[in-house]
């Protein structure tokens, strides 16, 4: 029996979607071979751009190192906004981490060799700041290697970027236990920094107490408020006092003395010291007013 003329025109119309269908499942495969053949076809397919764009990112790769921080920055430039936008219009969300992975890796490599050049005042970061090997190498996954890169920076626990990039890079690798110190060093040296790192990590204990501190906290809900989420935490999760002793003290702070005299005041109160206790107390709240009271609530609460 031969096909009529309307079922020809249906085979007709359905090649474009076989040869789209098949370039995608090769770009998923990163491999664009079939895109020349979809090109010769149908030139005018809406997919075709941004497919292209893929192909050329697949074919194009470097391995040479970038020669300065401009010339990374052009490309990483070029993968946020060409190829990742043209991801998201043809493959499948759930692809798109995986896909990109040896993109940022790639990246990565070729920066090795670029010093860190983030000079930071306080909160503010200058536009080098992201122009370094380590957050690349966080957003391909390789958390080690960017651990390893934080380490070659001189004094990364004292600058804001390169810290935060430690943090994620030692909860990715060690979980929430091991990253308390260096989650409380990052609250008192960047609150800003610490707000947006914590959507990042996505862990559902530390964002179940990021809302907690939200509702409870007696701040002025400023940013700022996150510097003193480390001494906070002590008066509503004292067990955590052991881990977060651990970090390294910032001595021109007033959250960070907070956080270290909470810890203090905490073991008096084990050994049972009355005399000492009322002293530290008294400078708590001079600290933190707010901070003392919600530590001396939870103590009458304990005593009754």
């Amino acid at each position: 029996m031969q096909p009529t003329a309307q079922q020809l025109d249906i085979f007709a119309d359905s090649r474009d979607v076989v040869l789209r269908n098949g370039v995608l499942d090769q770009l998923q495969r990163r491999d664009g071979a079939a895109l020349e053949e979809l090109a010769a076809e149908y030139p005018d397919d809406r997919a075709l751009s941004a497919m292209t764009v893929l192909v050329r990112e697949l074919e194009g790769g470097s391995t040479t190192p970038f020669a300065d921080h401009a010339a990374l920055a052009v490309a990483r430039r070029h993968l946020e906004d060409e190829v990742v936008p043209a991801m998201r219009q043809v493959l499948p969300a759930q692809t798109v981490y995986a896909w990109l992975a040896p993109c940022w890796s790639s990246l990565a490599q070729r920066a090795a060799g670029l010093a860190f050049r983030g000079v930071e005042a306080g909160n503010h970061a200058d536009s080098h700041a992201g122009n370094h090997a380590a957050p690349l190498w966080l957003l391909a996954g390789e958390w080690a290697a960017a651990g390893d890169a934080v380490k070659a920076i001189e004094s990364w626990w004292r600058i804001p970027a390169p810290l935060m990039w430690m943090t994620e890079a030692r909860y990715r690798t060690c979980g929430l236990d091991a990253t308390w110190p260096l989650l409380a060093e990052l609250a008192w040296l960047a609150p800003g920094r610490f707000a947006a790192l914590l959507p990042v990590l996505w862990d559902a204990s530390l964002d179940a107490l990021r809302r907690r501190f939200d509702a409870d906290f007696p701040g002025t809900g400023a940013v700022d408020d996150y510097a003193w989420f480390p001494a906070w935490l002590l008066v509503v999760k004292p067990a955590l006092a052991e881990r977060l002793s651990e970090a390294r003290v910032q001595h021109g702070e007033p959250a960070s003395r907070a956080t270290a005299l909470l810890g203090e005041i905490l073991r008096r109160e084990h050994e049972g010291d009355q005399h000492e206790l009322l002293g530290l107390r008294q400078t708590l709240s001079h600290l933190h007013p707010g901070l003392f009271d919600t530590y001396m609530a939870t103590r009458k609460v304990q005593h009754r």
